[in-house]
């Protein structure tokens, strides 16, 4: 990359870790805030479901406003709405108006996620895509290996405290990109998606199975659904099974994020060069399943500790490699594209916590079930559209 080029990855970086970070300092004490409120699992299921509801629904128009509006002030909107959830969250103790400040976050998630890899997308070349998806994919772990730690260590100060700083930082992360973040795209651009036509979120979805990367938009949605199973309750599963603290959940957040940091800086642009986007799918999903089998099993604190670090590893190469193949197949509809990815994912993120939240009220092992399950379905249909692909490839040649 040119120096340009890594002055306006570096702005985007921090843009993302601050955006995440701040929601990550929340995360370790929220089994605990829960309890303190008569709230459980069903509870902490609907608090990643609404967030991702609200995001689902808002995720085409986001992405269509990306192309329209321009990168810059949608990023700048999105980090608003997650600052102002996180205001709401910390003045607040009624569960109603909490699941409200969830929905205000998930309209900022869903404006600031496809505007933040669309403009990766406009400063990358097709070659560098890969790379510049996992710089702020590296960044994103980075927020929530230094999240968590921070939260885990302002717990000592009461269970509110992490939410007063939550939204501070966010805020710092508002004012950091006002002042900073330049638009990317060029005026030609904007002219030409501004002619875009309005259409509902409906009608994107049916216009989306109609796309060359509608398969990769399926299997985010699948691999969202069982690892947001996963992640919805593993706070209450630790503090459950293995009476875990706000400290220990901390660490075990911290070090996962260290692992996805390591290898999205580092394995993730090498490893896809080598081996192909697809190729790397099959593997790494099914490792993740792998992970999720051997959770069933998980005896103590440290065995599971171990999984997660396996799962972490695993999903932290699986997310920028999505990214970086539904971006390459998109062309000029980068917008439009990320905002479809959003969308599918949020839909799983909807389903897959909220059901995880249910399932584990019932028996807390269900969850893990269930997400084995799905992620076992995500391999069958990336293997056979892989098959799909190199057939209509062979009879392409032979024509």
């Amino acid at each position: 990359m040119s120096t340009e080029q890594r002055k306006k990855m570096i702005v985007l970086m921090i843009n993302m870790f601050i955006a995440i970070g701040s929601f990550g300092i929340i995360i370790p004490i929220l089994p605990a805030y829960l309890a303190s409120i008569n709230q459980g699992g069903v509870a902490a299921g609907l608090m990643i479901a609404i967030f991702a509801g609200a995001q689902l629904i808002f995720s085409p128009i986001a992405g269509k406003w990306t192309d329209q509006y321009g990168r810059r002030k949608m990023i700048i909107y999105g980090l608003a709405g997650l600052t102002l959830s996180m205001f709401i969250f910390y003045a607040v103790n009624s569960i109603w108006l909490l699941y409200a400040s969830r929905v205000v976050g998930g309209i900022g998630a869903a404006l600031l996620i496809p505007a933040i890899f669309a403009y990766v997308a406009d400063i990358t070349t097709f070659d560098q895509r890969a790379k510049g998806n996992s710089l702020v994919s590296a960044s994103m772990s980075l927020g929530i290996v230094v999240g968590p730690g921070i939260g885990g260590f302002l717990a000592d100060f009461g269970l509110k405290f992490p939410f007063l700083i939550s939204a501070l930082v966010s805020l710092a992360s508002v004012i950091f990109s006002i002042l900073v973040l330049k638009e990317s795209e060029t005026k030609e651009t904007a002219q030409a998606t501004n002619m875009a036509d309005e259409e509902s979120m409906a009608r994107q979805i049916v216009m989306s199975t109609k796309k060359p990367y509608f398969i990769p938009l399926i299997i985010t949605l699948v691999l969202s659904f069982g690892l947001m199973a996963y992640e919805s309750i593993i706070g209450l599963y630790l503090d459950n099974q293995f009476s875990a603290t706000p400290q220990e959940i901390a660490t075990m957040i911290t070090a996962t994020g260290i692992v996805s940091v390591i290898v999205q800086l580092f394995v993730v642009d090498r490893v896809v060069r080598r081996f192909g986007e697809i190729t790397v799918l099959n593997i790494f999903i099914g490792i993740t399943a792998i992970g999720f089998l051997l959770s069933l099993f998980a005896s103590d604190y440290a065995f599971f500790f171990g999984i997660s670090l396996i799962i972490f590893l695993s999903t932290s190469i699986l997310r920028p490699v999505l990214n970086t193949l539904i971006s390459k197949m998109a062309g000029n509809e980068q917008g439009f594209a990320m905002g479809m990815n959003n969308a599918y994912m949020s839909i799983g993120n909807v389903l897959g916590p909220t059901l995880a939240g249910l399932m584990y009220d019932i028996r807390i092992m269900y969850p893990f079930v269930l997400g084995l399950v799905l992620l076992v379905i995500t391999l069958f249909i990336t293997m056979a559209w892989q098959k799909r692909s190199v057939h209509a490839k062979t009879l392409s040649k032979q024509s």
